[in-house]
C-alpha cells in the first residue's frame, strides 16, 4: 500500500515514524507547504524498511499512485485535501477538524458520501488504552448508572500567538477532544451546554476573541452532567484525564504516576509529560494501524466525519454560551439558530 502523507510538521513527523514501520506501508510519500521539511523528514526516515520519499507539490503529491491519504497539514488546509482526496477515490485519515467550521463540515461530509470514499477524523483518545477501558466499564453496566462525567485537558503552555488567532477558540480546537470523548465512553448524546471562560495569561486571546481557560457543563441526553475544564496555563505540567463516576463504581482514565498532581500534604509526581504527543504517543500509533485496515477496506471507520460534526456541534454550542452567558440547546446549534 502506498500512503501519502500531507504536512510533515511535528504531528506530521510522529505519523512519519510510524507509517514508515507498518509492514502493509509498502511507501510513503510525503509532502508539505514547505518543500524543505517534507525532503528533511524524509532523509531523517531514509534506511527505514520500507522507502520514504518526498515531493515538491500536493499536486506531485496526488500524481504519485497513492492508495490512501494522511492529512497532517495546517488546519486551514484539511478541506481542501479532503476533498480532493474524495475526487480522486483515495481512503482519507484526517486530523481534527476537518473543516473549521459547521457549514464547511456538512459540505465535505457531502463530498466525501458522494464519492463514496471512507474517512476517519484524529480523535485519538479513542485509542487511549485507559479511554477505551473506561467505555468498556461503562458498556458493562459495572459502574451502574452515571451520575457525573469530568473530563480535563489542562495544556502546560500557550501554543504559538500566531496559531491563537487561526485556532477557532478554546472550546472548538482544544475541548472538542473532551467533548467527543465524553460521547466516546458514554454513547450519550449532548442536549445542553453552559459554558464559561476567563483570561488572566497573554492578552492575545482576549484580542481574538478567545479565553485562555474555559469550563463547561454538558447535560447529556439520559440526564448525566459531564463537566469539562481546559486551559492554556497548567504549570504543573500536560494533565488529561477522564473521570466516570456511577451509582456502583467509578473509573479514571490518565490517572498515573506521571498526572501531575502533587498533594497538598507535601510530596509529588515525578517526571511528568511533556505534552499531548508523548501522553498519547501508544494512541496516534494505534489510530494509524486502525487507518490501514479502513484503507484496506477491513473495517468501518472508528471515527467518522458525522461524529467529529456531533463534537462541533457541541464545542459551537459551549462557545456560544460563553460568549453570550446563557445556557444553549444543541437543537437549537444544528437547527442554525
Amino acid at each position: 500500500m502506498r500512503i501519502g502523507l500531507a504536512g510533515a510538521g511535528r504531528i506530521g513527523v510522529s505519523h512519519a515514524e510510524t507509517l514508515s514501520g507498518l509492514p502493509e506501508v509498502e511507501s510513503l510519500v510525503i509532502a508539505d507547504a514547505d518543500g524543505r521539511r517534507a525532503q528533511g523528514l524524509a532523509t531523517a526516515l531514509a534506511g527505514r524498511a520500507r522507502p520514504v520519499r518526498a515531493v515538491g507539490t500536493v499536486d506531485a503529491l496526488f500524481a504519485g499512485g497513492l492508495d490512501a491519504l494522511v492529512i497532517a497539514a495546517a488546519t486551514d488546509a484539511h478541506a481542501s485535501l479532503v476533498r480532493r482526496a474524495a475526487a480522486a477515490g483515495l481512503p482519507v485519515f484526517c486530523e481534527k477538524p476537518v473543516a473549521p467550521d459547521i457549514a464547511g463540515t456538512l459540505e465535505l461530509i457531502g463530498a466525501v458520501r458522494a464519492a463514496g470514499i471512507p474517512v476517519q477524523v484524529g480523535f485519538q483518545r479513542r485509542f487511549d488504552a485507559g479511554y477505551v477501558a473506561a467505555r468498556d466499564a461503562v458498556a458493562s453496566g459495572r459502574l451502574g448508572w452515571l451520575h457525573t462525567i469530568r473530563s480535563c485537558t489542562l495544556d502546560p503552555a500557550p501554543p504559538p500567538r500566531d496559531f491563537v488567532a487561526v485556532s477557532g477558540g478554546i472550546f472548538r480546537d482544544c475541548a472538542v477532544h473532551d467533548i467527543d470523548s465524553v460521547h466516546f465512553v458514554t454513547g450519550r448524546g449532548v442536549v445542553e451546554v453552559m459554558a464559561l471562560g476567563a483570561n488572566r495569561g497573554d492578552e492575545i486571546f482576549e484580542q481574538c476573541g478567545d479565553v485562555d481557560t474555559g469550563a463547561a457543563m454538558l447535560t447529556m441526553d439520559d440526564g448525566t452532567l459531564a463537566l469539562i475544564s481546559v486551559t492554556r496555563y497548567n504549570g504543573a505540567g500536560y494533565d488529561v484525564r477522564l473521570e466516570v463516576l456511577g451509582s456502583k463504581d467509578s473509573v479514571v482514565a490518565g490517572l498515573d504516576d506521571r498526572t501531575p498532581l502533587g498533594r497538598a500534604e507535601g510530596g509529588g509526581n515525578g517526571r511528568v509529560y511533556a505534552g499531548f504527543q508523548e501522553r498519547f504517543a501508544d494512541a496516534y500509533a494505534a489510530e494509524l494501524r486502525a487507518f490501514i485496515d479502513l484503507a484496506a477496506g477491513r473495517i468501518e471507520s472508528p471515527c467518522t466525519p458525522d461524529e467529529a460534526l456531533q463534537a462541533l456541534y457541541v464545542a459551537e454550542a459551549c462557545e456560544r454560551s460563553r460568549r453570550d452567558g446563557r445556557a444553549v440547546r444543541l437543537d437549537r446549534v444544528r437547527a442554525g439558530g
